[in-house]
């Protein structure tokens, strides 16, 4: 099996992947806490890790993805009292809303999805164990962590413990302000469950620990999630886990942020940009292209330049595979394998932006084959070019791109093509009678209308500029 390379947040360094178990790998991801619609630094995250997960699957390995759902917390109640509406209900609405964000992107769907609410006995089942350690306590219906009973607490983040904001002084009956809420008593009007500490529900941090160990196991290869969920939250699951007594993650893996002037993408500072109408504005292919080629651990600062810059990049590509196509008169296969150097850039923690430029310099040697009518050199092109494109989601021959086209983008589509075609042909006309100035004053109309006009063997074809 070839060595992978990826940098583990725990180690603070890149190190090789050595997996469990041979020819597996078992990854979890924090997933979506549902109390609003994702904005697309939230979906960042699960491209991200898709990518990761279908480099492991070309690598030979199988892959255990879990992805699981927030959908109870502070945010969800807080939401529910403001609007008025069942706090299931706001759920439910954003997991859909989250779902369609990941499949309009080209996300494949996670081996395992589970629900914290769907896991409360796993939850009861971990607290009982880590009082009986001596790791939790009992206070007036709340069960906390006490963070001074494991010595690595906060090992992940590299802090002093005695360093730590302390914002819960004067809780009745917490011994330690840092300690944490595993179970939080019932209040009124708040959804509860019945328990042998009380009515009450669960805290964020207990969640992932009892979901992990249900699906993965007491030990997995690698947890994943964005910067932010260092501390507190991923480093309170490792405490929990290991008190415990599960071995827990052996790689912990971190995406970047998607940032807006300099600050992370957040619905509490009013500067997210909505799924749902990001994929009205761009193609969903060029959303994923945009958020998934910057490498994993780069901040992406939004910008509409920055998304027509990809768009246009990726339009090259697509351009490309286009003409190849149509000149072969058929689909040409994906090659069996990548080229070495895609290989390589991926291996070493996953290097989209190295790998991506491999892809661009194959699509630059197969327009050089088009140009010299060398059929076989660009037909091979291709079949590379698009076992890459495969590899990062981003094939538009994969059937995921067709099929996420709306009846009445394909019926517009439809309506421009006949008007261009009856433009194109008044085109030709004027070529035909050797009236070059008209022909090109056609042309330049259509360009400034945000259409490419290009002359092939079989007659002009046209496609969408950069905007």
């Amino acid at each position: 099996m070839v060595t992978i390379r990826l940098y583990d947040t725990s180690a603070r360094q890149i190190r090789d992947f050595s997996p469990l178990q041979d020819g597996c790998v078992s990854i979890y991801l924090c997933g979506a806490t549902v109390q609003a619609a994702p904005h697309i630094g939230h979906i960042r995250s699960g491209l991200n890790f898709d990518i990761m997960r279908r480099w492991f699957t070309y690598r030979g390995y199988d892959v255990t993805f879990v992805r699981n759902v927030t959908d109870i917390d502070d945010k969800i109640i807080k939401k529910s009292a403001e609007q008025g509406r069942p706090w299931w209900s706001i759920g439910y609405e954003n997991e859909r809303a989250f779902n369609s964000g990941y499949d309009a992107l080209g996300c494949l769907p996670p081996t395992y999805e589970p629900r914290a609410t769907g896991h409360v006995t796993e939850m009861v089942e971990m607290m009982r164990g880590l009082i009986e350690r001596g790791h939790a306590y009992e206070a007036d219906g709340s069960v906390y962590f006490d963070v001074r009973s494991w010595p690595q607490y906060l090992e992940l983040s590299n802090q002093d413990i005695d360093d730590l904001r302390q914002p819960d002084e004067g809780v009745p009956g917490k011994r330690d302000p840092r300690d944490f809420a595993m179970w939080k008593a019932v209040k009124p009007g708040e959804p509860a469950w019945e328990t042998p500490f009380g009515r009450g529900r669960p805290g964020w941090h207990l969640e992932c620990s009892a979901m992990a160990h249900k699906y993965l196991g007491a030990e997995f290869d690698i947890h994943g999630g964005g910067i932010d969920l260092i501390f507190p939250h991923h480093e309170n699951e490792i405490a929990q886990a290991k008190a415990f007594g599960d071995a827990f993650a052996r790689y912990w893996v971190h995406n970047g942020w998607v940032t807006m002037s300099g600050e992370k993408m957040s619905k509490s500072l009013g500067n997210s940009v909505l799924v749902s109408e990001m994929v009205k504005q761009w193609r969903p292919i060029v959303l994923r292209y945009y958020l998934g080629t910057p490498h994993y651990r780069s901040m992406i600062e939004y910008s509409e330049e920055a998304l027509r810059e990809a768009e246009s990049a990726f339009a090259r590509v697509e351009g490309f595979v286009q003409r190849v196509v149509e000149m072969a008169g058929g689909v040409v296969e994906p090659a069996a394998q990548v080229p070495p150097a895609f290989a390589d850039a991926m291996d070493d923690d996953m290097g989209v932006p190295q790998a991506l430029a491999i892809v661009h310099t194959t699509v630059r040697q197969g327009n050089s084959a088009l140009a010299a009518d060398d059929k076989e050199a660009a037909v091979a092109r291709l079949a590379e070019v698009r076992a890459m494109l495969g590899v990062l989601g981003l094939d538009p021959l994969d059937p995921q791109w067709a099929d996420g086209e709306s009846e009445r983008g394909e019926d517009l589509r439809g309506v421009v093509d006949s008007l261009v075609r009856m433009v194109l042909d008044q085109r030709e006309a004027a070529r035909g009678r050797k009236d070059w100035a008209t022909a090109d004053a056609i042309r330049d109309q259509l360009g400034r209308s945000g259409l490419v006009i290009e002359d092939s063997p079989t007659g002009p074809r046209w496609t969408l500029g950069p905007r």
